[in-house]
């Protein structure tokens, strides 16, 4: 029953999630657009980096969020209401200390502005201003929001979506409304993400004090308590060193090729990290919430149904990532000459280290799922070793091939650490199980995509569709190249292995018990 209770709560929080994912995904991509043609690409590309520029202050988090995450599974899986309440105190105690460490950090960046943005091309109160208005948003969620990783520890992020969610859909179109029609456009954009931040958090919180009345923070307590659990803060210093990895990867690039290039060349990798953002998205949407229901498993300690819902997970999310990568490849260069224009198109080869970079994103949040749920966090080294090829590598080979070399040096780093090392610190830490197990899944489904590519391709060298004649035929063009990989695909994984036959029977079954 348990089982069944955790897949139908994924479920629940897929299917909103998705709603409120293409919601979101038609209003950026139409922001987009709006913000390049009213406010221009150096604009843009000053919102990015200035972004990237918070997301480094935010490190200071340390990964307070996966560890109380973590440390939650159990107590909820207990109904142990005092032990969520004084780990949920923890955690405000410890948010509270890091957002004075991130105004601090604030206030020294915002020193280096006139030499960070010289060679900007716009008032350097811009860069003032865009970084204050996103500092704000983030301060909230370590003095006010911090209580929702109860709703995600309990398989209830859909509560998040119709609340938090909601409020930013919103502020996205009253952006959009203000760029295209207020003069001053950049200046109500920077009100609204300030104004609409305040808005969502009160709705949130409004909407956890619902869900649990019994929780009740002492941030007081907080030095006490982290005497109690010893375990929340060794994950914490453990993950401070993942997170330095996880920066280095997604958010170190567009500095980089700043750097190298200028703010338009960010705006046009922009462009298409927007698109693969949104797949990542997408997968996160389907995902994510499973993600609590493998921290309560493991919790459970049902060794063999542990070692069956991996496969089950493995086999899905690999038919899911390897369709979206392969229609990224197949789309992209098309959609931007459409959405955009085809002077913001990039090289083919681009393109391709980029998919490759996300197809190892995609397909690693298996292990990474149960990497979390087994709080396996030791392995420090790991982390400092990624960024380090990450950040060495890409302005290394950066300063020879330019923007090829930044995202060989991206890849190069996760082959190493997440394509080979974390699967074989789960097996060996985690699961206690032979890594060949994993290896010859790996290979069998690898072989199995691969000749569904071949096929593929032949299919589509005899299809008479120009898919930048228009938007319909992009869209027909898309929808054949989707549903033929993913159909294909599918019936491959059915018929060769079992985590595919699994998953469609816990669905099937599921799907009647609903009814």
């Amino acid at each position: 029953m348990a089982a069944e209770s955790r897949t139908a709560k994924s479920l629940k929080n897929s299917v909103v999630a998705l709603g409120f994912y293409f919601v979101n995904l038609v209003l950026q991509f139409f922001s987009r657009k709006v913000f390049l043609d009213h406010l221009g690409a150096e604009v843009l590309g000053l919102n990015t980096t200035a972004t990237n520029l918070l997301q480094f202050l935010n490190l200071a988090e340390l990964g307070i969020g996966a560890a109380i995450a973590c440390t939650l599974y159990k107590p909820l899986f207990d109904r142990d209401t005092a032990a969520i309440n004084e780990i949920v105190s923890l955690q405000g105690w410890m948010y509270r200390r890091i957002a004075w460490v991130v105004i601090a950090g604030a206030a020294v960046l915002m020193c280096f502005f006139p030499w960070i943005f010289e060679k900007m091309p716009l008032p350097l109160w811009y860069a003032y201003a865009s970084f204050g208005a996103l500092l704000v948003s983030a301060l909230l969620s370590y003095f006010v929001n911090y209580k929702q990783i109860v709703l995600s520890a309990d398989q209830k992020e859909y509560r998040i979506q119709y609340s938090y969610k909601a409020s930013m859909l919103a502020k996205t179109l009253c952006q959009i409304v203000a760029i295209k029609y207020f003069d001053d456009g950049y200046v109500w954009w920077l009100a609204l993400e300030v104004g609409f931040a305040v808005v969502a958090s009160a709705a949130l919180n409004a909407v956890i004090r619902r869900t649990y009345p019994y929780l009740r923070t002492d941030l007081s307590a907080g030095k006490a308590l982290s005497r109690k659990y010893p375990d929340v803060i060794t994950k914490i210093k453990q993950l401070f060193f993942h997170k330095i990895g996880g920066f280095a990867l997604t958010q170190t690039s567009p500095i980089i090729i700043y750097a190298y290039t200028s703010l338009t060349l960010v705006a046009l990798y922009g462009n298409y990290m927007l698109i693969i953002l949104g797949i990542t998205s997408l997968m996160g949407a389907v995902f994510n919430s499973m993600n609590a229901g493998v921290g309560n498993l493991v919790a459970e300690g049902n060794k063999k149904r542990i070692m069956s819902v991996f496969e089950e997970l493995f086999s899905v999310r690999f038919l899911l990532s390897c369709t979206v990568c392969f229609g990224v490849y197949m789309l992209t260069p098309a959609f931007i000459t459409l959405w955009i224009g085809p002077e913001y198109v990039l090289d083919d080869l681009t393109l391709g280290l980029m998919v490759a970079t996300l197809y190892i994103g995609l397909t690693r949040t298996t292990v990474e799922a149960y990497v979390n749920a087994y709080g396996l966090f030791s392995d420090i080294w790991a982390p400092v070793v990624e960024a380090s090829i990450n950040i060495g590598m890409s302005v290394l080979l950066g300063w020879f091939f330019g923007l090829h070399g930044i995202l060989a040096g991206i890849l190069l780093s996760l082959l190493i650490v997440v394509f080979c090392w974390k699967p074989y610190f789960l097996f060996r830490r985690g699961l206690k199980e032979n890594l060949w197990i994993y290896v010859r899944m790996y290979a069998k489904h690898i072989l199995l995509v691969s000749a569904v590519s071949a096929v593929m391709y032949l299919i589509l060298g005899v299809l008479p569709f120009d898919p930048t004649a228009g938007i319909g035929a992009w869209l027909m063009y898309g929808i054949i190249v989707i549903v033929f990989f993913f159909s294909l695909l599918f019936g491959a994984l059915y018929i060769a292995t079992k985590g595919m036959k699994h998953i469609v029977s816990r669905m099937a079954s599921t799907l009647n018990i609903s009814k």
